[in-house]
């Protein structure tokens, strides 16, 4: 793998649904580590996080961009970002589970997509993966569905942190 691509949101800080301010954001436990750790390896490191505030009116872009800096602050910095201001119901390429963000991160840092591995906590992370022609890896929290899970087991791969996720990605390895 040469790159490792995350889910902002429920995967590498603390879901806040639709912040638009930079002092929320507060990193899961281990996602500092994690990063360091790949960046260490040499593997490039982005973000492809789905921001429908921005269509729904709920968050400005320049309130998106203080957020995603503070997350560079805390957690970069990040090789690429790639971010979905659409909403569900606007038919876009980019919109997770569609491949656009993971084709457009895997472009920006010069791989092919099949060297790239997508983790995060929901199916859509998954499904844009898998339709991209990337790995991907769940990781769960409460607000991941069941069927999410199922479907992750069957054909992706599922890990109990970013820890674990990082390891299945580097190391090909696949858990119940």
């Amino acid at each position: 793998m040469r790159a490792v691509l995350f889910d902002r949101d429920g995967t590498i800080v603390h879901d806040v649904p639709y912040n638009r301010d930079p002092d929320l954001v507060a990193p899961v436990d281990g996602a500092r580590e994690v990063l360091d750790s790949l960046r260490r390896r040499g593997v490039a490191v982005g973000v492809v996080s789905n921001q429908s505030g921005i269509a729904r009116g709920l968050i400005t872009p320049e309130q998106l961009t203080a957020v995603n800096a503070r997350v560079d602050e805390l957690l970069g910095p990040f090789d690429t970002w790639q971010v979905c201001p659409h909403g569900s119901g606007d038919g876009c390429a980019c919109r997770k589970p569609a491949p656009g963000m993971v084709l457009a991160a895997a472009a920006a840092l010069g791989v092919d997509p099949s060297a790239c591995v997508v983790i995060g906590d929901i199916g859509a992370d998954v499904g844009a993966a898998l339709a991209a022609g990337a790995r991907a890896v769940l990781v769960p929290t409460p607000v991941t569905r069941a069927e999410e899970v199922a479907f992750a087991r069957e054909h992706a791969a599922v890990a109990s942190d970013l820890g674990q996720a990082v390891e299945i990605a580097l190391g090909g390895a696949v858990t119940a």
